[in-house]
C-alpha cells in the first residue's frame, strides 16, 4: 500500500507469500544487536521489544532461525558484514545522513535462516528505522503523551523487500516548549518533581518517533542544563540536538544571568561578566552534539537598549565565536551556530549587520505564523544556510495565543513551503508553547519538515486522515479528521484569547449565530463519535478531538449570549436577562470542562495542562484567572401589552397559549400545558369533566393588511372521539360574527389516520377580512378534551410545513 506521507506499509496482520514471520500466537521473533552501537541505538531498541510486548504481550524470544537484526554501519559488526557480503547495498548507507533501511534478508548468519534487517547510516538513521518498525506494529509515537491504545496482535508478518524513507530534507527539525506556566509548568513539578530528566525522557522519545532531532527547551523559570545535570546528558545519548531559544545566547539559559551573572545584562557595560557567564555556558555543552545560539536580546526577551548598534553586536558574536574556539579547541566555524533574526534583530540585518558565512540564519514568522523574511533566491549560499523559527503558540500583543491549538495545517502548509522553496533548509523549530494540545500540528510540521515536497494543496487532508488512523483506527479516521480539520478552521477565525462578544456581527448576514452554529454542530458530530468509538480510544479521542471542539463551542455560546444580553439590555427588554443566565451558565462549564481535562482523561495524568486563561483578558498578558464578562440584567416592569399579532408574507401565526383574553366559566378554567405539543405548549380546558359553558373561550388579535377570503387554521393535539363517537366540536368566530361550529375528529372510525401519524388534527374555516387593521378571531370549545396548541390565518403566503408557521411578531 502507498503512503504519500512515508514509507508504504509492510507490516500485516496476515501472511503473504514468502512473508517473514514477526509474531506468531503472540510470540515475537528475537531481536538482535550489537552492544557496541550507540547507546541511544541499544536503548531505542529497548523500546522495540517493549512496544512488541504491548503489541502481543510478550517481549521478543531469545532464539530462533528468524530474527530482527538492527545496528549503525560503522558501529555495528553484525551490519558492517552484511555490508561486506552485499545483503546490504553500501551505497544505501555510506556518506547519507540520518538515513535507514529495512529490509528482509536471507540467511545473514549462519544460525539466522531469515531475518529483518534496519540498518541505519548514522545513531539517528538507526533509530528511525527502529520507531518506523515500531509504528508499523501498531505503536503510535503518540501513545504516551496522547495516550493512544495499543491494539494487540496475535500474528505480524513483513512483506519482503526493501524499505526506506531517504534522507530529511531539513537537517535540524523540532520543537520549543516555550510559555510553559502555568501548564506545563505545574504538570512538570505534579508529576515530576519539576521539568527535569524524568521528564524529558518521554519528549525526547516522540521527537525522535516522530523523525525529529531539535530541541529547544523550556526556559521561562527553568535551566536546561543547570536544573537537572542529567538533562544534557541524557539527550545527547538519546540523539537529541540541544539549542537554545533565539535570546539565550552560548547555551545558558535566561534564569542563569540571575542565578550567577553580575551586574547588568548589557555588554558595553559589562563584557567581562558576560564572557564568562557565557563560557561556562559553553564549558557545559561543548561535549555534547548541539547548535550554539549566538547574538544577544534584551535581559527577559526584550529588545535591546536603544543605544545598541550593529557595531557593538557584531562584536558580541565575534567575541562570542572567540569563546567557542577556546573552549572547543576548533576553529569556530567547525561548531554549528546560529543567529535568531527575531524582531528587532531582523531590523539590525536588514539594516547591514552580517555576521560569519557559517553561522545559521533563523528568520522568524511574525508570532502569528506569518513568515516575516525569506532569502533573496538569487542571493550567493551560505554555508551556514537558513533556518525558519514559527510559532503554534504566542505570548506577547496584541494577545496571548497559547490555551488551545489555533493552528491550521493548510496554514502551516502554506507559509512553510514558501519557506523551504526560498531554500530554507538548515533547522525548523517551532514554538508549540505546552506541547499539548499541539499534538497534530506538531506530527504535520515534522512530518514536512522530513520532506517538504511530499505535501501539496490537494492530500493535507489526507494526512489529518492517515494522521487519525494512527490514532483511533480506520474505521473512524476520516470523522475525526473532517472534526480536527473543522475546529482549526473555526479557531484560525480568530483565537479564542481574542474573542469576545463583539467580533462577530448580530446584525448584519446573521454572522454571529452562524459561527455559533458551526461549532454547536461540531459538537454534536464530535460526541456522537464519542459514543461509537471504542472505550479503549475514549482518552486518547478526548484530548485529540473532543475537549478541543467541546471547549471551543462553549467559549463562542458564552459570547454569543453575552452579545445577546447586551443587545436586549440596550432596549430594556426583558429577554435580556435569559442571555445573561446562559453567559453564567457557560463560564460554569468552561470551569467543569478544564476540570474535566485535568482530573479525569487518563485517570488525572495531564493535571494542569488546561490551566491557561482563556477568558477575561483586559491586554495582551493573562489576567491571574478568568473573569466573567459583564452581563446585565434589566428589572421587569408590570406592564400590561395587548398581544397583537402582525400579517406579514400573508400569513399570522399564533401559538395558542398567546391569546388575548382567556374567559373562564363558573366551573371551567382554562390551562397551559407547558411543552406540550410540537411547538411551545397546549392550551384545553379543566377540569375535563366539565361541559365548558357560552362563557368559556379564548380570544386572539391579528393586524391584517390582506383583505378577502381567508383561511383560519386551528391545530389541535390528536385527542380521540372518546364520547361515543360523537366527537370534539369548537365554534370558531370573527369580530363577533356568525359562529362556525367544527367537529375535529366525529368522523373517526377506529382506524390509524394520517393526523395520528403526524402527531397533529388540521382543521379549517374561511373568513372574509372586509378591511384592514386589527381583527379579532374567538375560539369557543363544545366539549372538553380539546388541547390547541396553534392558530394561523392564511390570507395567501402561508407555505406547507411540518410544525406550522413561526410564530408571527407582535405589532
Amino acid at each position: 500500500m502507498a503512503n504519500p506521507f512515508g514509507v508504504e506499509r509492510f507490516v500485516f496482520s496476515s501472511a503473504g507469500q514468502k512473508y517473514l514471520s514477526l509474531v506468531e500466537s503472540g510470540k515475537p521473533v528475537q531481536v538482535i544487536s550489537d552492544v557496541n552501537d550507540y547507546a541511544g541505538v541499544i536503548r531505542a531498541v529497548g523500546d522495540l521489544k517493549d512496544d512488541f510486548r504491548k503489541v502481543s504481550g510478550n517481549l521478543p524470544s531469545v532464539s530462533g532461525k528468524t530474527a530482527i537484526i538492527i545496528g549503525t554501519a560503522g558501529k555495528s559488526a553484525i551490519i558492517d558484514k552484511l555490508v561486506r557480503d552485499g545483503k546490504v547495498d553500501k551505497n544505501e548507507l555510506t556518506g547519507k545522513n540520518e538515513k535507514y533501511v529495512i529490509q528482509t534478508v536471507d540467511n545473514p548468519t549462519g544460525d539466522i535462516q531469515k531475518a529483518l534487517v534496519i540498518a541505519g547510516s548514522d545513531k539517528r538513521g538507526t533509530i528511525y528505522g527502529i520507531y518506523e518498525l515500531s509504528a508499523q506494529i501498531g505503536v503510535s509515537p503518540w501513545y504516551w503523551w496522547a495516550d493512544v491504545p495499543v491494539e494487540h496482535r496475535e500474528n505480524l508478518y513483513v512483506k519482503p523487500g526493501k524499505y526506506t524513507d531517504g534522507e530529511p530534507a531539513v537537517k535540524y527539525r523540532g520543537i520549543f516548549i516555550n510559555d510553559e506556566a502555568p501548564a506545563f509548568q505545574g504538570w512538570c513539578v505534579e508529576k515530576f518533581g519539576g521539568v527535569n530528566s524524568k521528564m524529558y525522557k518521554h519528549m525526547f522519545e516522540l521527537i525522535l518517533r516522530l523523525k525529529g532531532n531539535f530541541l529547544w527547551p523550556a526556559m521561562w523559570g527553568n535551566a536546561f542544563f543547570d536544573d537537572d545535570p542529567l538533562n544534557g546528558q541524557l539527550a545527547d545519548e538519546y540523539g537529541i540536538v540541544i539549542s537554545t531559544s533565539h535570546h539565550e545566547p552560548m547555551g545558558r539559559a535566561h534564569s542563569e544571568w540571575k542565578r550567577y551573572g553580575g551586574g547588568a545584562w548589557n555588554y558595553s557595560k559589562n563584557p567581562k561578566a558576560l564572557q564568562n557567564f557565557w563560557k561556562g555556558g559553553m564549558e557545559r555543552m561543548k561535549n555534547y552534539e548541539t547548535v550554539v545560539t549566538v547574538g544577544m536580546r534584551g535581559d527577559g526577551d526584550e529588545p535591546m537598549s536603544e543605544e545598541s548598534d550593529i557595531a557593538l553586536l557584531q562584536k558580541i558574536v565575534k567575541d562570542q565565536r572567540k569563546i567557542i574556539s577556546e573552549v572547543t579547541a576548533k576553529k569556530a566555524e567547525e561548531t554549528p551556530q546560529v543567529w535568531a533574526l527575531y524582531k528587532e534583530v531582523q531590523d539590525y540585518y536588514d539594516k547591514g549587520m552580517r555576521v560569519p558565512d557559517d553561522i545559521t540564519l533563523l528568520l522568524c514568522d511574525d508570532n502569528w505564523g506569518n513568515v516575516r523574511k525569506l532569502p533573496d533566491l538569487n542571493a550567493k549560499p551560505r554555508k551556514g544556510g537558513y533556518g525558519m523559527y514559527y510559532h503554534f503558540d504566542y505570548v506577547g500583543g496584541p494577545r496571548n495565543y497559547k490555551w488551545i491549538n489555533v493552528s491550521q495545517v493548510q496554514r502551516i502548509w502554506e507559509q512553510m513551503n514558501l519557506t523551504y522553496q526560498y531554500g530554507v533548509d538548515k533547522i525548523w523549530v517551532v514554538n508549540v508553547g505546552d506541547l499539548k494540545p499541539m499534538e497534530y500540528p506538531i506530527s504535520f510540521f515534522l512530518d514536512m519538515a522530513w520532506n517538504p515536497d511530499r505535501f501539496n494543496a490537494d492530500n493535507l487532508l489526507l494526512h489529518t486522515e492517515e494522521w487519525c488512523a494512527r490514532q483511533f483506527g480506520e474505521k473512524y479516521a476520516k470523522e475525526s479528521a473532517r472534526l480536527i480539520n473543522l475546529y482549526t478552521k473555526y479557531n484560525r477565525r480568530v483565537t479564542p484569547e481574542l474573542l469576545n462578544e463583539n467580533t462577530y456581527s448580530l446584525e448584519n448576514y446573521n454572522e454571529f449565530e452562524t459561527v455559533v452554529s458551526d461549532y454547536r454542530n461540531l459538537v454534536v458530530d464530535a460526541m456522537r463519535l464519542y459514543y461509537l468509538i471504542p472505550n479503549e480510544y475514549k482518552d486518547a479521542f478526548d484530548q485529540l478531538v473532543l475537549f478541543p471542539v467541546n471547549a471551543c463551542s462553549n467559549l463562542y455560546e458564552m459570547y454569543y449570549a453575552v452579545a445577546r444580553n447586551r443587545h436586549y439590555a440596550a432596549k430594556r427588554d426583558i429577554r435580556a436577562n435569559y442571555w445573561a443566565d446562559k453567559a453564567k451558565e457557560c463560564f460554569a462549564r468552561d470551569s467543569i470542562l478544564t476540570m474535566h481535562y485535568n482530573n479525569d482523561i487518563a485517570g488525572g495524568k495531564w493535571s494542569h495542562m488546561m490551566d491557561q486563561i482563556r477568558i477575561g483578558y483586559t491586554s495582551w498578558q493573562q489576567p491571574e484567572k478568568s473573569v466573567m464578562p459583564k452581563i446585565e440584567y434589566i428589572v421587569q416592569t408590570m406592564i400590561h401589552k395587548e398581544k397583537i399579532f402582525a400579517e406579514a408574507d400573508g400569513y399570522v401565526s399564533i401559538e395558542a397559549e398567546n391569546h388575548t383574553t382567556a374567559n373562564n366559566g363558573a366551573k371551567v378554567s382554562w390551562v397551559i400545558i407547558p411543552d406540550l405539543g410540537k411547538t411551545v405548549s397546549g392550551v384545553t380546558t379543566t377540569p375535563v369533566t366539565e361541559n365548558p359553558g357560552k362563557d368559556v373561550y379564548l380570544e386572539y388579535k391579528a393586524d391584517l393588511k390582506t383583505k378577502g377570503k381567508a383561511r383560519l387554521i386551528v391545530l389541535t393535539s390528536p385527542t380521540l372521539n372518546f364520547n361515543a363517537n360523537k366527537g370534539l366540536r369548537y365554534a370558531v368566530s370573527l369580530n363577533g360574527g356568525e359562529e362556525q361550529i367544527v367537529n375535529i375528529n366525529g368522523h373517526y372510525k377506529g382506524e390509524l389516520g394520517q393526523w395520528q401519524a403526524e402527531q397533529i388534527i388540521e382543521t379549517s374555516t374561511i373568513h372574509n377580512i372586509d378591511k384592514e387593521g386589527i381583527h379579532t378571531i374567538r375560539i369557543r370549545p363544545l366539549e372538553p378534551g380539546i388541547v390547541f396548541q396553534k392558530i394561523m390565518l392564511d390570507t395567501g403566503g402561508l407555505k406547507p410545513s411540518y410544525l406550522g408557521a413561526p410564530q408571527s411578531d407582535l405589532k
